[in-house]
Parts: C-alpha cells; structure tokens; sequence
C-alpha cells in the first residue's frame, strides 16, 4: 500500500530528511514505484518504469548515507524524465514511432545534472508526437489523462511529467517548453511549472544550438522544489553557446514577501475569451498579492491574434526543420496533425519566416515599457481549464463576432519573448473541480522575482494539501 503522505512530500524535505537519515531512499524510491503501479493504467503518464535499476540506485543511496559521503542536493529523491529528453542506454521515442527504437548514447545535460546532484530516475513520462501538442496524446502511447478528472486531459507536451507530479509519483519532473509545454500541464494539473528564462538551463538536443523557442524546466508541487530544480540544473554550460553566465545564486527556499512589488495585470492580454472562472481565480490571487503589500494595477497590453499566428508559423517551421526528414517514411504512422504542421512548414519560404520577427518585434514594443514600470505581468495560463481527451488545441482556435480570440493556452506567445521567464502557479479550481492557474511573467533574466511572487501566492493560498482523487 503506497503512503500517500510521503508520496506527496516535497523534494526539498525528502532531500532533508534524507540527509539527516530520518528517511531512507530506499523507502522513497519504493513508495514512488508503488504509486506508479498504482495510477499508471489510468493515467497512463509514464511510458517507461526502471524499477530494478531504481532500486538498485536507491540502495547505494542509502549506503552513501550511513558512510557519511558527500551528498548532493537531490540524493536520493526520485525524479522522472519527459520521453523528448535523451537518457542515456534508455529508449528515447518522442512519442513517435519514428524514434520508437531510438537509445541515445549520452544524456542531455539536464539529465546530467539532475543525476548528479543525486537523483533517482524511476521513468520517463509520456509526451505527444514530437512534443507538438497542449493534449499529451500520441499513436505510439496513446492517451494521457489528467489525475483531477481522468476524462480530461493533463495538456501537454510535458502531460506525463504533470500528471506524475500531481498524482504523486514523484515530487519533481523534467519537461520542456516551447510553447508552453511546461506551464499548460502544470495549470491544467494543478501543480507548478516554470519556463526559466531563455537559456537559463542548457539545451542541446535539437541540431540547432541557435533555436530561441526551446527551454527545459520544471514540474513541481512547490514553489521551493521548483527553484531547487533551476538551481541544480542552471548553466553555463559551454556545449550551450546561448545559456546564460554567471549562474544565478537562487535561495531555497525562495523569499516569499512581495511587499513593495509592482506588478501589472493584463486578464486578457488584450484578446483572448476567458473561462469566468479561470477569470475569477486570476483576479482573487492578484488580490492576495495586493493584500500581501504588492501594488496590482490593471495593464493595457494591446496585443492581438498576430502573435498567435505567428508563433503557430514558427512552430510549424521548427517541426518542419527538425523532423521533416521523417515525413517521407512515416507519414503513414505520425499524427495527422503533426503531418500538417510539417507540411505547412517546408511550404513557408525564407523571407517570410524571417519577416515574423517583425510582428515579435512589436509584440516586444508593446511588452517593454510594461516592465519597464512593473517588476512583473500577471495573466491567467490557460483561457480555459482542462478540456475533454480526445480534443485538439485547434478547436479553440476562433474569433467570436466581438472579436475575441477563443484560445486554448495563453503560453506560447511568451516563448516569442523567451528571454522573460513565466512561472505557473495554482490559481484555484472551478466549480466542478478543475486546477486553473495563474502566469507571473519576469522581466528579461529575472528568474527570481517570478519565484517570489509565486512563493508569496503559496504562503498566503497554500495549495500543497490538496491531492486528486486517483
């Protein structure tokens, strides 16, 4: 029988408790696979287990422990990583059946990172074709679903890392972000997400090393074991040539005061339709924050579909770029979805591409003076809680006749101004239940006021206590 309080117990007390040999690994990385076993054939979040190995992992832990050896940040604490992430001498599938058989040679170094510092990988989590969609659903796996509601969806790409997450298997996920992959999970699931300012944490699994889309970040319960994750996982690292120097000295936890912050509020970015209730937790927690000593004042941001469009234009680019190649060969297997996006993206000529950044450009003009002013922007994640399985993020892609824009997610227009870090918080949950979540947007490279905000949110709102019902 799996203990749930430990289960949902943070990274950052299982590591303490730890080292303090009040717990063994051994418990822990036991207790992580037993609640995989236990929710995996619903939830169908996780697309490999490594028991043995786990174990075997979770024993040297121990022994490490009672030696009195150095230890690190994460010893002994079970982690997962997304099935977009190479592990090496794991199978690496990206959800596709092109990669079905792939086994890396080498692990990305945020595997690297988070292996040293101590952590126990038990699996890998479940992602959709190439990491493409807000829904975790793909020909290879199959359907994700979400812990609050299994007839819902967890979002995606990183749909695995937060419904492990949510659900307790583990207490920190890796996922990535490019358009939101990792704050869409995270809102629908209730959990906490960051997309780190761009090149904050190394990535280098894409051919390119000059993509300004891409982040890794995590899935957590806490915004503490959030910042642990950055903190281990941050560069430089000079295989990256676009992460960042020096190394952020980021406190764990994070402070949690937000007096005298000025923060804007933009509900609707200027155009997006909102759930009323996505609307109204969004505004309730800008009013804890005002409560709590910030100042919270109502933005105009002015901003329209054409960033929408435009980010939709660069992604079909980047799934063209990077896996067109396989088109030919497995079109009769690939997501039809996946197979108009490349299409889209090998039709689109050079100057067009580049001249998106233009319509970036303006975005940044009218984001600028914003933050100028203002230590953050806070917006709601998603226009809409967790949407049916089976669903697609194109069917929320209208413009009512008042023209505004029925989205699915308001993320990925902040990848377009990736040198911003976003952070995903709780925000509350509807009236049948569903997580909704609030966005706190840094100004370039500030990583750490976005922590604080969310910090203050979960001291003041805290959303730890509360555990879905799978």
């Amino acid at each position: 029988m799996t203990d749930l309080d430990l289960a949902y117990t943070p990274a950052t007390e299982l590591a303490r408790r730890i080292r303090a040999r009040a717990l063994s690994p051994v418990e822990v990385v036991s207790n992580s696979l037993a609640r995989i076993a236990e929710v995996n054939p619903t939830l169908n979040c996780f697309c490999f287990v490594y028991p043995d190995e786990a174990m075997a992992k979770a024993r040297e832990a121990e022994q490490a422990v009672m030696a009195g050896k150095p230890l690190g940040p994460l010893h002994g604490v079970p982690i997962a990583i997304k099935d977009l992430t190479p592990t090496r001498d794991k199978r690496t599938t990206l959800g596709s059946y092109a990669y079905e058989d792939w086994v890396p040679e080498a692990d990305a170094p945020i595997v690297e990172a988070l292996l040293g510092a101590g952590a126990i990988l038990v699996g890998k989590t479940t992602t959709p074709e190439f990491a493409y969609s807000g829904f975790t659903e793909s020909p290879l796996w199959g359907i994700t679903r979400n812990p609050w509601n299994s007839e819902r969806t967890p979002g995606g790409s990183s749909g695995g890392s937060g419904a492990a997450v949510a659900s307790g298997c583990v207490p920190l996920a890796e996922g990535s972000d490019m358009g939101g992959s990792v704050r869409i999970p995270a809102a629908l699931c209730g959990i906490v997400g960051l997309k780190p300012s761009f090149g904050r944490i190394p990535f280098t699994i894409l051919p390119s090393q000059f993509d300004q889309l891409s982040h890794f970040g995590p899935l957590s319960r806490t915004v503490a074991d959030t910042a642990l994750f950055l903190k281990v996982t941050q560069g430089p690292d000079e295989r990256d040539i676009q992460s960042l120097k020096p190394a952020l000295d980021i406190p764990i936890p994070p402070p949690h005061s937000v007096d005298g912050l000025k923060l804007a509020l933009s509900p609707d970015l200027g155009f997006y339709a909102l759930h009323p209730e996505v609307e109204a937790n969004m505004r309730h927690a800008a009013a804890v924050l005002a409560d709590l000593g910030a100042t919270v004042e109502e933005v105009e941001l002015r901003w329209t579909k054409e960033m929408v469009d435009v980010w939709t234009a660069h992604w079909g680019v980047y799934l063209a770029t990077f896996f067109g190649d396989k088109l030919p060969e497995w079109r009769h297997k690939m997501d039809p979805n996946v197979v108009a996006l490349i299409e889209a993206g090998l039709a689109m000529d050079a100057v067009s591409f580049k001249r998106l950044e233009f319509l970036r450009t303006e975005q940044w003009k009218a984001l600028a003076p914003i933050l100028e002013r203002y230590d953050a922007l806070l917006c709601p994640t998603m226009a809409q809680p967790a949407p049916p399985v089976g669903g697609r993020d194109e069917n929320y892609d209208r413009v009512d006749e008042a023209g505004r824009y029925h989205g699915f997610d308001i993320t990925s227009i902040f990848n377009l101004v990736s040198q911003c870090p976003a952070l995903s918080v709780p925000s509350g949950f509807t009236g049948d239940g569903l997580p909704t979540a609030l966005q706190i947007v840094g100004r370039r490279f500030d990583d750490l006021t976005a922590l604080r905000i969310g910090a203050a949110l979960e001291t003041a709102r805290p959303w730890t206590g509360k555990r879905p019902p799978v």
